[in-house]
């Protein structure tokens, strides 16, 4: 795919997507949405990226749904996208964002400066959220005459409680990165300048696990931090650990502890899938 409104790169185990629409502080449309999918394919296809990392280019991250092009083609009859109306939550047709977020590699947003609507949906569930303490921050929908999609009337509860989603969402207020680090939302919030060292202080805390393992770790908290039948929760794990006792991960695991040295995960995967 030709990228026109995003970037892929790599930095060290990181594949950094970066959202590029700078005049328009990367204000979001559907054909960015596809971009932003494949380029995380591209990344978890890749052995060598460890975490994938999503920024914005220039002063913001990502300004909400880009007016002109998407609500108000949307008004004059002309679909934004491919096939928005027969998506989810605007999203052109078969495009499945919580799926793809939910079962890539472990996942990063680095908000750099504003970060509205769905600017905020979008990464909700990502497993970490790390902000510059002066990011501006808006679940706007009720401003705009619509209503929270991208399933963040789940993931905001997940992150924050229902209070504070309910102020957040039935106000539409904006607030700081420090703020909604607070609320948890955010993961971390800190100085502009101190944002790209704590996306590699995080990432190294991932890059040298086993990805089957914090992949699979991603889909049971994802099927079960809503989930109220424990014996389901339970079979699910069990599944997914027998799944593990056979994996050349885990014997690498119990081999370096039992000989007193560090594991070598990758090794072991590239191993396991030579034999």
């Amino acid at each position: 795919m030709d990228y026109t409104q995003i970037t892929y790169a790599r930095d060290g185990v990181l594949g950094v997507v970066t959202m590029s629409r700078p005049e328009k502080l990367n204000a979001w449309t559907p054909r960015m949405a596809e971009e932003m999918a494949h380029a995380f394919g591209v990344a978890n296809n890749d052995p060598d990226v460890a975490c994938i990392v999503l920024t914005g280019e220039g002063r913001g991250f990502c300004a909400g749904a880009d007016m002109q092009e998407t609500f108000k083609s949307r008004l004059d009859g002309t679909d934004p996208g491919n096939d928005t109306a027969g998506g989810s939550g605007g999203l052109p047709a078969g495009l499945d964002w919580i799926g793809l977020v939910r079962s890539s590699k472990p996942m990063i947003a680095a908000v750099n400066g504003p970060a509205v609507g769905i600017g905020v949906t979008q990464i909700l569930p990502f497993d970490v959220i790390i902000a510059a303490d002066d990011a501006k921050f808006g679940l706007v929908f009720v401003k705009v005459g619509i209503v929270p999609e991208l399933a963040s009337s789940h993931y905001a509860i997940a992150r924050m409680g229902f209070a504070r989603t309910s102020e957040m969402m039935l106000s539409g207020k904006i607030y700081t990165g420090s703020e909604v680090a607070e609320f948890g939302l955010a993961n971390y919030a800190v100085p502009k300048e101190q944002l790209w060292d704590k996306v590699h202080e995080v990432a190294a805390m991932f890059a040298d696990n086993p990805q089957p393992m914090m992949r699979m770790t991603k889909q049971l908290l994802s099927q079960n931090m809503a989930e109220t039948d424990m014996t389901l929760v339970q079979r699910r794990e069990t599944d997914a650990l027998k799944e593990c006792w056979t994996t050349p991960e885990h014997h690498e695991a119990v081999d370096a502890f039992l000989n007193k040295r560090d594991p070598d995960f990758k090794r072991a995967a590239l191993r396991g899938a030579a034999e």
